[in-house]
């Protein structure tokens, strides 16, 4: 008995030392969190991508700390397809998502996209921004859907999308009576009428007076409650830059001497190619004096002065939002949730600047197919590495579960990279597979087709088919392209009509005609996954 004083303060020393690395441990065992960053039509327009022109510190800074994916490509060269392919982990075949009017939660209303499976697994899922194609917020993803600016709750604006809002007053009134004349003509309408007005501005304004900067501050103090949350997060932030109009603070025009920005090195649509390959750049038509514009394979040719412009715009809004970006990777730093969080930031699509005499996507070129896709996560052993083999963004869904130590659903199309970001030379997949269904009122000819495109480490090789809409079925073959990506890699010149290359179009052919599946990583299959 007499040992007992002696014993007790051993005893309890020893549960408290228990239960601290117990206590320890459940913090360092919680799953990651999860912060997956859209930018909307961003092409790899980044220093980290080798543009010498552009200013972007805050994601090279990202990228040196993370993996940089150099040769990644979208799954359809428009907003709501690829969306609904990377957000599903299934291609736009089998989602059934083929242009901007299709949405995927109608069509299949049992889809299950990403966060909501992330939620079967604790995640708290939180939307801030454009996630999904605007508007189509879909509530059903997320725990806390569509959270929005304050001064952006007006019961008039619900419908309306953050890229169509101005600083200038007098464009804000002729938006409204704009919108009015044309909701009396189609009461249904894109971005609910508002996407009218000048196709850029440069207003000497605080970033949080811009509507990515407004949300951008709400993207913070929400992260600021989900920190105290004992579940992981998965927050989907998508900023709407630099999406037409190109309005961003200028102070980021003026990092950019539009003077020394070099124009498109390929400004002419190819004689060789299509006529039905190009889109009409009825997006850029919509705004103050674009009405004019032609159709890309017409005698038009946008004047260099208004092409510096635009270009100069597009570059300052990718350097606002990735001023934002840096921001925000601060905050996280003070909260001391940056080290657990994976963080994920990708395009949805290319953006043509003048190259093939378009300014716009909706194409099967290059331009609009690839994308930047940066991955940092916790505990990341190589960083600072970049891989040139060939992924695609529908690959997020099962990496990020894999990145998590969520379970993979066996029905994903995409594959983990998880293996490449530990060895980025590994040998990856054979082909990156997307697809474009051009509609008759685009097209240069009047007609409707689906391209099936297949980008190999050497080649891109295109098929265009005829397309009935009403069934969602290919029809007969039309024709070809194919271009040699490393002696031709701004694709000027078709060359699946030449002799020489008869016997290589009839490899890509059945290439493309395998599909997907015969393309994935050997790594896979020799490793019995």
């Amino acid at each position: 008995m007499r040992n007992y004083p002696s014993f007790f303060p051993f005893l309890f020393l020893s549960i408290l030392i228990t239960f601290s690395c117990t206590n320890q441990k459940h913090k360092v065992n919680k799953k990651p969190n999860i912060l997956f960053i859209s930018i909307d039509d961003l092409r790899p327009t980044l220093g980290v991508y080798g543009d010498s022109i552009a200013i972007t510190p805050n994601i090279d800074k990202l990228a040196s700390e993370g993996a940089t994916f150099r040769n990644t490509f979208c799954q359809s060269a428009v907003c709501a397809p690829s969306r609904a392919s990377l957000m599903t982990g299934l291609r736009p075949d089998s989602t059934r998502v083929w242009h901007l009017g299709n949405k995927f939660r109608k069509i299949n209303p049992a889809t299950v996209t990403m966060p909501q499976y992330f939620s079967k697994f604790g995640y708290h899922t939180v939307n801030l921004g454009k996630m999904f194609h605007n508007y189509m917020p879909d509530s059903i993803s997320w725990d806390e859907p569509d959270l929005r600016p304050a001064r952006y709750l007006r019961p008039e604006w619900l419908g309306r999308d953050g890229e169509t809002f101005y600083i200038s007053e007098a464009v804000q009134k002729s938006q409204v009576i704009k919108r009015d004349s044309l909701l009396k003509l189609k009461p249904i309408r894109y971005a609910d009428g508002w996407n009218t007005g000048p196709a850029w501005e440069a207003a000497d304004v605080h970033d949080s007076l811009y509507y990515d900067g407004a949300q951008n501050e709400l993207t913070k103090k929400t992260l600021s409650r989900l920190a105290k949350m004992d579940q992981p997060f998965y927050l989907g932030l998508g900023f709407f830059r630099p999406h037409l109009p190109f309005v961003a603070p200028k102070k980021y025009w003026d990092l950019y001497d539009r003077e020394q920005i070099p124009l498109a090195n390929n400004p002419e649509h190819s004689a060789s190619a299509p006529i039905f390959n190009m889109n009409s750049m009825y997006e850029l038509r919509h705004y103050d004096g674009f009405g004019h514009i032609g159709h890309p394979t017409s005698s038009f040719r946008m004047n260099e002065d208004t092409a510096r412009i635009l270009k100069q715009g597009y570059y300052a809004s990718v350097s606002y939002v990735d001023a934002l970006l840096g921001d925000l990777v601060s905050h996280m730093k003070d909260l001391g949730i940056y080290e657990n969080t994976i963080i994920i930031v990708w395009g949805d699509h290319g953006w043509k600047l003048g190259e093939h005499n378009s300014w716009g996507k909706m194409t099967n070129y290059n331009v609009d197919l690839q994308v930047p896709m940066i991955i940092r996560y916790p505990n990341q052993e190589k960083r600072g590495v970049q891989t040139f083999s060939i992924t695609e963004l529908v690959d997020m869904f099962p990496t990020l579960c894999e990145l998590a130590d969520v379970e993979i659903p066996n029905y994903l199309q995409g594959a983990s990279l998880m293996p490449l970001l530990k060895n980025p030379d590994l040998p990856w997949k054979k082909a990156a597979f997307s697809q474009f269904h051009r509609r008759p009122k685009v097209s240069a000819d009047g007609k409707r087709y689906m391209g099936y495109s297949l980008n190999t480490s050497t080649h891109h090789y295109i098929e265009w088919y005829h397309w009935s809409h009403k069934t969602g079925t290919k029809g007969a073959y039309v024709s070809a392209e194919l271009y040699h990506r490393k002696n031709d890699p701004h694709e000027k010149k078709n060359i699946s009509q030449e002799e020489e290359n008869r016997e290589l179009v009839k490899i890509l052919s059945k290439q493309l005609a395998d599909g997907w599946q015969a393309a994935q990583p050997d790594y896979y299959t020799e490793n019995g996954k």
